[in-house]
């Protein structure tokens, strides 16, 4: 009847677009622009946050990935490269920033809330954005992505007790 509200879960990839993930990035913009323009034709009538949360300690923050035979497999080597030398955030205090965020009617709620910064940089200077990801990410061709810069910085040692937590350094995969 009115004054609802909608959690749309996006992802920060919606404008900070790394390598390997083009389907993901293509998705969660898509969500992203559906749920703005939403927005806009519901009016006041229904309130919608949009969550674009940057690198929260997940499946996907821990390496997993589906192989080409469907086998789910754990590659923290891939891992090391696709988040790099970025801290992970707890699962737990990115859903206390949702809950609270939606109570608040905010409009957009990206946990860790640095993350932000990342917005403005494509924004107002996404060529650097381009060169960053391509740095920290790609490697010459021919060469394994184990020589990318990010997994090099990963590979000194203590960065991954530092940076990620506990729940993504593990290899194990969920069977509940």
């Amino acid at each position: 009847q009115g004054n609802g509200k909608i959690v749309a879960m996006s992802s920060s990839a919606a404008w900070l677009t790394a390598p390997r993930m083009s389907f993901y990035n293509a998705s969660k913009a898509a969500l992203l622009s559906f749920f703005e323009t939403m927005r806009i034709e519901l009016g006041g009538d229904v309130h919608i946050t949009i969550v674009t949360p940057g690198y929260i300690e997940s499946e996907l923050t821990q390496g997993k990935y589906f192989s080409g035979e469907g086998e789910l497999i754990v590659n923290q080597d891939m891992r090391d490269v696709q988040v790099g030398p970025f801290p992970v955030a707890s699962a737990s205090g990115c859903a206390k920033s949702i809950v609270n965020g939606v109570c608040r009617k905010q409009r957009y709620v990206t946990e860790p809330s640095w993350f932000k910064v990342t917005y403005l940089w494509k924004v107002l200077c996404p060529e650097l954005i381009e060169w960053g990801c391509r740095l920290l990410y790609m490697t010459g061709t021919g060469m394994s992505e184990d020589t990318a810069l990010n997994k090099r910085i990963m590979d000194i040692p203590g960065v991954r007790s530092t940076l990620y937590p506990e729940s993504i350094r593990t290899p194990e995969i969920k069977s509940d």
